[in-house]
């Protein structure tokens, strides 16, 4: 990615209809359950971005066929049985859903990723995946990658705590319906961003897995092996937080097209933080609308479950009347950067009184000077900080290229957003 600060230019009132790229959530689950799968799936609506590339090349050394055109058309040969090497990148879903599928069989297969990633815990589900019978053996840290994981996993009964990352729990449920004795997890601490557990049940369910849960905290897979499907993906709610984001910001109105209440995406709900801050918000059966309201409001509110849009919120709590106290977020310190200290650091940077706290941070809104914001190499401080140039001038983004991870169209996006103009956004 190139060193040259990007200064962003500010921007009259946003008011456009904008089309999003696909969701990398669901475009990486949907991957897993094609490649398992026992017939061929084509997959319709994809992200291609860096996590997503991660993913097809992992599950390609894998012995897995993908097709790359205007959809993905997935093989159905299943793993082959090698000794392989994986690179997951900068990717966590990759990392983390491929790790157990690396255990289905008794073929040792070796997982690392960029430093970046090898900074990211993963204990909680080597545990798991030792308790299922398979072997993880770590090259460096305990409880890091590179590691090394030889199965076969039996499966049955594991207990996994949920309060590190919902990832974990995600890549076992993806890998349950091809073990033995298919799986049953029991979560033993409040599980953190439950939609996104929800959203890998409802992509398991589409290519034909049997899923269930009890109790609120125990999730039931039986062994029935993955059906071929041809999948949809949505359009990705937290890349769309930042189109919203960006009415809020400059007194304008955005829609976008392809979400709704029925979505897959917990990130969706972010539009319910805009509008306890103001913002108007309106829900049609194809697309979600958010305007500015008037001044926009400070609030505090608890992110657990919408954790990848903090740092959006962060930058646009910089531009409300009053404080913003954000909460029940910790476990976002262990993302790609620490996303409490960061967004608290580059709002400092920009002369914001920002604080952290233990499971979260406050904002005092007040002038925002000009400033060049540090990335940390994250794509979501990237795009979120962007917001702050669309309503102040002076605002530079450094290694702004970082947004290949999730997001390749970002900066084409926000000058469409800016001028009204296509493919990026076409003006209402």
């Amino acid at each position: 990615m190139t060193d040259d600060p990007l200064r962003i230019e500010p921007s009259g009132p946003v008011n456009a209809t904008v089309m999003v790229p696909g969701s990398k959530s669901i475009t990486n689950r949907a991957l897993v359950c094609a490649a398992l799968a026992f017939s061929p799936s084509t997959i319709d609506g994809w992200l291609d971005a860096d996590d997503t590339r991660a993913m097809m090349a992992a599950l390609e050394t894998l012995g897995v066929a993908v097709g790359v055109g205007e959809s993905l058309r997935i093989g159905s040969d299943g793993l082959r049985p090698e000794v392989v090497s994986i690179d997951a990148r900068q990717s966590g879903t990759t990392s983390r859903f491929l790790l157990p599928v690396l255990g289905l069989d008794g073929t040792p297969r070796r997982i690392a990723g960029d430093p970046q990633l090898q900074a990211r815990p993963m204990g909680e589900v080597f545990e798991a995946l030792r308790a299922l019978g398979a072997r993880v053996d770590e090259e460096g840290v305990p409880g890091y990658l590179p590691a090394v994981v030889e199965g076969p996993l039996r499966g049955g009964e594991v207990e996994l705590a949920g309060d590190v990352s919902s990832q974990f729990l995600s890549g076992l449920l993806l890998a349950a319906p091809h073990m033995p004795g298919g799986l049953q997890v029991r979560i033993t601490t409040e599980l953190i961003s439950r939609p996104y557990v929800d959203m890998t049940i409802a992509v398991m369910r589409a290519f034909g897995a049997d899923v269930t849960t009890s109790d609120g905290d125990t999730w039931h897979v039986q062994p029935l092996r993955y059906q071929g499907a041809e999948f949809l993906v949505e359009p990705d709610a937290s890349a769309a937080s930042y189109a919203w984001g960006a009415a809020v910001a400059t007194g304008g109105t955005v829609t976008i097209p392809g979400l709704h209440h029925r979505s897959l995406q917990g990130d969706v709900a972010f539009v319910d933080v805009l509008e306890r801050m103001g913002a108007r918000v309106r829900w049609d059966a194809d697309a979600v609308t958010v305007s500015a309201g008037g001044a926009l409001h400070g609030i505090d509110v608890d992110m657990a479950h919408v954790s990848d849009t903090v740092p959006t919120l962060a930058a646009l709590a910089a531009l409300a009347d009053s404080p913003t106290t954000i909460r029940g977020v910790g476990f976002i310190r262990h993302k790609e950067t620490d996303r409490i200290a960061a967004p608290v650091a580059e709002l400092r940077r920009c002369g914001i009184d920002a604080e952290e706290t233990d499971d979260g941070l406050i904002v005092r809104p007040g002038p925002v000077r000009s400033a060049t914001i540090e990335t940390y190499d994250d794509h979501r401080m990237a795009m979120a900080f962007s917001l702050l140039g669309l309503a102040n001038d002076g605002i530079s983004i450094a290694g702004h290229g970082c947004v290949a991870k999730t997001f390749p169209g970002y900066w084409a996006l926000l000058d469409g957003l800016r001028s009204g103009t296509e493919p990026a956004a076409r003006a209402v």
